[in-house]
């Protein structure tokens, strides 16, 4: 039977993923070619990566989610914060934070968390970290390589406060091709009912 690649994400609105293009392209100007970047019009806020799944089990999964999403209404997040993990010190990935009502975020991620579990989806071992994937440094990159990189990005300013609405959430399904992920919506589900 074949598998679907998916996760359950918050999409971004054009004026964000703009924002995030203008900063990737500032970065870009640094010139590191073992910084692979991600494509703005492919940056979403990940809440639960559910890996590959039987199609079957998809309406089982949007149930789940609406459960959970029924009772939270909208709320209002913002992007801002340059980051990288595991930290600058040997940057492997570099993000973007997010901010404003995260509390009502990560209440939404943990009852998705507990929603999803009796499903055969086991709860992320890690602590939620509400972050936007950039750009991730091949393992080529050098110990040198990666601190030319860190002090390249932080020196590269970000005020920008996006503010956005999140006002649904998105089964999304992640087709990997050689040149990048191919992303698709299955379901969407609406805050608040």
């Amino acid at each position: 039977m074949e598998q679907i690649r998916s996760f359950i994400a918050i999409e971004l609105p054009p004026e964000v993923k703009a924002g995030l293009d203008s900063l990737e392209e500032r970065l870009k100007a640094g010139q590191h070619p073992f910084v692979k970047w991600v494509d703005p019009e492919g940056i979403h806020l990940t809440l639960k990566f559910l890996g590959n799944i039987a199609p079957t089990t998809v309406p089982d999964i949007i149930e789940a989610i609406t459960r959970i999403a029924q009772p939270i209404p909208p709320f209002h997040l913002q992007i801002g914060g340059l980051g990288a993990f595991p930290g600058w010190q040997r940057p492997q990935v570099v993000w973007v934070g997010v901010g404003g009502e995260v509390q009502k975020l990560a209440t939404l991620q943990r009852g998705m968390e507990a929603a999803l579990a009796p499903l055969g989806f086991p709860p992320e071992p890690r602590s939620f970290s509400p972050h936007l994937t950039l750009g991730r440094l091949r393992e080529r990159a050098s110990p040198g390589d990666r601190r030319r990189f860190a002090q390249w990005a932080q020196s590269v300013k970000f005020e920008a406060s996006l503010p956005f609405e999140v006002d649904a959430l998105r089964l999304m399904k992640s087709q990997l091709t050689p040149s990048g992920a191919i992303y698709s919506q299955l379901a969407s589900v609406e805050l608040g009912g």
